[in-house]
């Protein structure tokens, strides 16, 4: 296996020094790594461009200069071209130390791949003897060939022969005619692609360069000018407004000459045919009718006077026979009122939104003077997929939200998908390789027939009909011939551990022969000790694998691997690209076949490096694609959560590209789930968060950040303030009036001072704090205004400020090179984050296991605001954990971070004042709620006190005491009956709610309190296992997991409630009965709340029991002698005063 090596001859980056060069080495055959001299290499390669693999980090810029000796050059375009074939077929490693190696994989997995884009895909052979190399290929994957005598050669053989040679064809001995053999070649007049390196510290490059000799002045904007690194001037409109013939009429002042001069303005014009278009909105709010929304908000208001009465009257009247009891009772009526008035505050101003997705097809994709040939105006989207055990969350799932995610309805050469595989195993990465090559059918398939949903796994079993909607008369034939290629296509991702552990038995056992033999060589005579030879895990290609070996090994160990990037599918061509008849074994002429680059991951770690977990893993993704794609706009996916609607990206886009959407700075979508059993029985759904409480924060200053489904502005990750940031003095925007004013830069704290972008009118971005923030990596530094400038919005109407022209992203996407890939590395190494503020103030967030919550507080901190998209086809689809031990410590992770958010500075009590007041005040009951269990297990073990005692919580159950509790509960119905009305939850949802409220109150919110007094106090770290995900190709019991009992401590504090509870309703019976003068009142108080407190926990006592029908009858038998036991005990040992009479009669006081 041939391959490149690109060493630093220093040990890290020092910001400031001078950047290490990188040298170069070759692999033999036998494995060895040989140096290239400087000498060596220039008589090698030295004067052919796309030969050049000599790497500075930073690199060195492109376009150099080839050999005025050469008497042959090639076209640049085909030159980059081959530049990225090889590159997307060479598996990238390195890190901290060591070598940063291109290994070029001639087979990534042991199936064949035949699509162009993907890495080790099939080609032909070169001709020259002795050489194995593959023939250059277009993007159709068909040969490239120099000659006319069509003599098949490879890139390096070619290079030689131009070279040493003089340019001599190996097969007809002619000289080569015809080297223009550039691959979409760019016609007179349109835009040349960026070039890999843009110079972004003298800003001299533009965004689009053209051949047409005709320049024009370049056109001011009104945006501010940015600064770099060296202090020069960046002006966007440079990118951004060569000639008219570049980018047609889109600059937010149109140019003076460009024929549409405004008579009351001599310096601009604009063309007629958009003033007479009606200008249209991407989005529309649609606000809950005052029917409902009036009364609602009046009731709160009642409720909580009704509350203070009623406390103050508890206050007031004490039971003097039982104060203790009363006091407990008081103490937590108190904080239950407080938690309810947190919660029901944020609920004032819910909201609902709606987009338009043709008016964003019009203004994005539509001809127009602006961008005359209708190409895709919309930004660049890189969606990161996340995944760390596959063991716990198995391939197949993955690589069914992988195929979700490359079938989507997105501009192909606009989408990027990036997998973090943080436990660098091989199975993940040849899943991927295998998801990779089955989307080469899959992806045309759905496009033809417009596929819903787009992950095969869930469109296969679905129980509707699938030829409905089907107007194809091919449709039967190709659906038959796409589901056995998935059978097949599962089989073969089920095998690969098999597969992975026999190649890997097999070529260890090869070179355990090998090495006993060179051992025998070496001693002859004296007795030989077992030889200890690492078991490696090895690739397709007869390799090493870098990352973790199945059997753990220095340097191969999951805490302890180096970097790895593969490009399994390389970025596709600028324009489409039909199939061919012999091209597939379906009919796709008339569909593109591209696919959108897919990109491995798995980041360097070491040991004594802080890895920060999944937040360090997504900061390493954000870095890395900064610099191979840099899209503006980032879609966060967890492994078991697919696209369930293919446009659910340009639903999200359409928020981002409306106008005000430069301050948006990401769109949280609702999480939706499948596999739940048909009761929910544990609130799995959670709809009365996603559907009341995430609408009503949307209108406010915008929902959390969950975790996944979630669409970023890269901007806002980096740690940028938004344009045109405000303080917020008042209540409620939507409810009473406010003052806004605007907040100076200057005048801020220093911990709320971010850099500025867009429009900056106090204080200019920082240059001198970038190495500081980002690092020192100027690709990535370089990248920024880039992805800011390209996530604006249209300039297409007076009142869109800081937008950008129509058209300006029309241009074709630069092409990866060595260079690139070779960065990419560096920036996820385990060192990079040193002395930088990644995970402090840039990117997610550190210190929390719920690092999700915690990003999103820090950009509604800085006065972003965030969106709510409620799709009408659900957007994403994913899976939960619907056994009761996986669902309580899923709550406990959920808690434990919110139990940290409070002791921590991203308290919502210390919030800046960007951040509305009622946004304040439902971020503090996301770091408050935990506490309620402190109340709560206190308040369920009141009933069984009071029936222990024969005491109640007030004196005597009077009329007063009725009518307020009659009064409170009653506009608590009302309420929820409300909220399901303006939210479209049902009344069982709701139930459902409420029951596993008081479940994971009285378990896994009480340990989640517990584990953060003693982080905070005592400093012990708390660590969390993976929520084990279903495979989803189990088909006898879908819910199988539901009625396995797994025993946890968490289960304790409710089954004592319960047990207490059954057990305290036996004995205040047999009190009652067996007393001279009976107290029916307080008997009928103890068991109305105790049997509420045993109804909330029905679900709880259902799990316990299993499967239906398989707990014992003795089980029962016996609970009810035990229970009977106790309560003649308790009558035995506390006998009834004054007569042994049963009678009495029931009355109120």
């Amino acid at each position: 296996m041939a391959g490149r090596s690109f060493r630093p001859s220093g040990s890290q980056h020092v910001s400031g020094s001078v950047p290490p060069t990188v040298t170069f080495t070759r692999r033999t055959s036998s494995g060895r790594y040989v140096n290239l001299s400087r000498e060596s290499l220039d008589s090698e390669i030295s004067g052919v461009e796309f030969s050049e693999y000599t790497v500075h980090i930073p690199p060195t810029p492109d376009n150099q200069p080839m050999d005025s000796s050469m008497s042959i050059r090639m076209d640049p375009p085909i030159s980059q071209r081959v530049e990225e074939q090889y590159v997307s077929s060479s598996l990238f490693t390195g890190g901290y130390n060591s070598v940063t190696r291109a290994h070029l994989m001639d087979k990534v997995i042991e199936s064949e791949t035949n699509h162009p884009q993907m890495a080790g895909a099939k080609g032909s052979s070169c001709a020259i003897q002795g050489c194995d190399g593959k023939v250059m290929s277009d993007e159709r994957g068909e040969d490239i060939l120099p000659c006319e005598c069509d003599f098949k050669i490879c890139r390096d053989c070619f290079i030689d022969s131009v070279k040493t040679g003089d340019g001599i064809c190996p097969g007809c001995k002619e000289p080569y005619k015809n080297t223009d053999l550039s691959l979409n070649s760019v016609e007179p007049g349109q835009p040349l692609p960026l070039p890999s390196n843009v110079a972004m510290s003298k800003m001299e490059r533009r965004l689009s360069l053209m051949k047409s000799a005709n320049r024009s002045a370049i056109v001011r904007s009104q945006s501010g000018l940015m600064r770099s690194q060296t202090g020069v001037d960046f002006d966007h409109n440079r990118w951004l407004f060569e000639t008219k013939g570049t980018y047609g009429y889109g600059n937010a002042i149109w140019p003076k000459d460009g024929g549409f001069t405004d008579e009351k303005n001599d310096e601009s014009g604009e063309p007629p045919e958009l003033l007479n278009k009606p200008w249209r909105p991407l989005t529309r709010k649609l606000k809950i009718p005052a029917a409902v929304l009036s009364p609602y908000r009046l009731l709160i208001f009642v409720r909580m006077a009704v509350l203070g009465l009623f406390l103050a009257w508890r206050i007031s009247h004490p039971n003097e026979d039982a104060r203790w009891l009363w006091l407990m009772s008081v103490v937590c009526e108190i904080w239950f009122a407080f938690s309810w008035l947190l919660d029901q505050l944020p609920k004032f101003c819910p909201v609902s939104r709606a987009t338009d997705l043709n008016v964003l097809k019009d203004k994005f994709e539509t001809p127009s003077p602006a961008n005359p040939t209708g190409k895709s105006d919309l930004p660049g989207v890189d969606i990161f997929v996340s995944t760390a055990d596959p063991e716990k969350e198995p391939p197949l799932v993955t690589a069914n939200t992988i195929l979700s995610i490359l079938a989507s309805d997105y501009p192909v050469e606009k989408l990027s998908c990036y997998v973090s595989d943080d436990g660098g195993a091989l199975l993940t990465f040849e899943a991927m390789a295998e998801a990779a090559s089955f989307a080469n059918l899959w992806v045309p398939f759905c496009r033809k027939h417009d596929i819903e949903p787009r992950n095969p796994e869930s469109y296969f079993s679905l129980k509707k009909d699938p030829f409905k909607n089907k107007v194809r008369s091919d449709f039967v034939k190709d659906r038959r011939r796409v589901k056995r290629e998935y059978d097949e296509f599962k089989v073969r991702i089920n095998g690969l551990p098999d597969s992975i552990r026999r190649r890997s038995d097999a070529y260890n056992a090869r070179e355990e022969i090998k090495a006993m033999k060179l051992r025998r060589q070496t001693v002859e005579d004296e007795p030989l000790e077992p030889l200890k030879v690492s078991k490696a895990t090895w690739m397709a290609d007869g390799t090493h694998w870098p990352g973790t070996w199945m059997v753990s090994a220095p340097e191969h160990s999951r805490g302890d691997h180096a970097g790895i990037i593969q490009v399994m599918l390389k970025p596709p061509s600028d324009e489409p690209l039909h199939g061919t008849v012999d091209s597939s074994p379906l009919d796709f002429t008339e569909v593109d076949i591209r696919l959108p680059m897919l990109v491995y991951v798995s980041r360097e770690k070491r040991p004594g490096y802080d890895h920060n977990k999944k937040a360090g893993a997504m900061n390493a993704l954000v870095r890395a694609s900064a610099i191979m794609s840099n899209g503006p706009f980032i879609l966060n996916l967890d492994c078991d959560h697919y696209i369930y609607n293919s446009e659910a990206i340009r639903e999200g886009m359409c928020f981002m590209m409306d106008r005000g959407g430069d301050r948006i700075c990401y769109v949280q979508f609702p999480q939706r789930f499948e596999g739940i059993d048909p009761s929910d029985r544990y609130a799995n759904h959670n709809t009365v968060f996603f559907d009341v409480n995430m609408r009503a924060l949307d209108g406010l200053q915008g929902p959390v950040y969950v975790g996944t489904g979630c669409l970023f502005r890269r901007t806002a990750l980096y740690g940028f303030d938004p344009p045109r940031s405000k303080d917020h003095s008042g209540c409620c925007s939507c409810c009473f009036a406010r003052r806004n004013k605007s907040t100076s830069v200057n005048s801020a704290p220093e911990e709320h001072r971010a850099l500025r972008m867009g429009d900056s009118d106090n204080e200019e971005m920082n240059p001198s704090l970038f190495s500081k923030r980002f690092g020192n990596s100027s690709f990535l530094v370089d990248s920024i205004p880039v992805a800011e400038f390209q996530g604006r919005p249209l300039a297409d109407h007076p009142a869109v400020k800081n937008g950008r022209p129509p058209g300006a992203l029309t241009i074709p996407r630069e092409l990866l090179d060595a260079s690139t890939v070779a960065e990419a590395i560096s920036v996820i190494s385990c060192w990079y984050e040193d002395k930088t503020e990644w995970g402090n103030r840039v990117g997610w967030i550190y210190g929390s296991v719920t690092e999700d919550v915690v990003t999103g507080y820090r950009m509604h901190n800085r006065g972003w605001k965030s969106i709510y998209c409620v799709t009408k086809r659900d957007a994403f689809r994913g899976t939960a954990p619907i056994n009761l031990t996986d669902r309580l410590h899923q709550v406990l992770r959920w808690a434990t971070g919110s139990v940290e958010i409070f002791f921590s500075r991203n308290n919502a009590l210390l919030a800046s004042p960007r951040m509305k007041l009622l946004q304040r005040v439902a971020y503090l009951n996301v770091g408050i709620y935990p506490f309620t269990s402190l109340f709560l297990i206190v308040y369920c073990f009141l009933p069984a006190l009071s029936l222990f005692s024969g005491q109640f919580i007030v004196q005597s159950l009077n009329v007063t005491f009725l009518t307020y509790l009659l009064v409170i509960t009653l506009t608590l119905c009302v309420l929820a009956m409300l909220e399901i009305k303006w939210s479209g939850i049902n009344l069982e949802e709701w139930w459902r709610n409420e029951q596993f409220w008081l479940i994971g109150g009285t378990s896994a919110h009480l340990a989640a309190v517990l584990q953060g007094l003693l982080k905070v106090i005592a400093g012990i770290e708390i660590s969390f296992t993976l929520t084990s995900k279903s495979a989803g190709d189990d088909n006898d019991d879908e819910f199988a997991d539901l009625y396995i009992l797994k025993w946890s401590s968490l289960m304790i504090p409710p089954i004592t409630i319960m047990i207490t509870n059954l057990i305290a309703i036996a004995v205040g019976f047999s009190r009652t009965i067996y007393s001279a003068i009976p107290q029916w009142s307080r008997l009928l108080g103890g068991v109305f709340f105790s049997f509420w407190v045993l109804a909330h926990l029905y679900p709880f006592a259902k799990g316990l029991m299993g499967r239906r029908g398989r707990t014992p009858t003795i089980v029962f038998v016996w609970s009810g002698l035990i229970a009977i036991t106790i309560s003649l005990l308790w009558v035995a040992i506390s006998p009834p005063s004054g007569s042994t009479q049963i009678g009495g009669s029931f009355q109120f006081p």
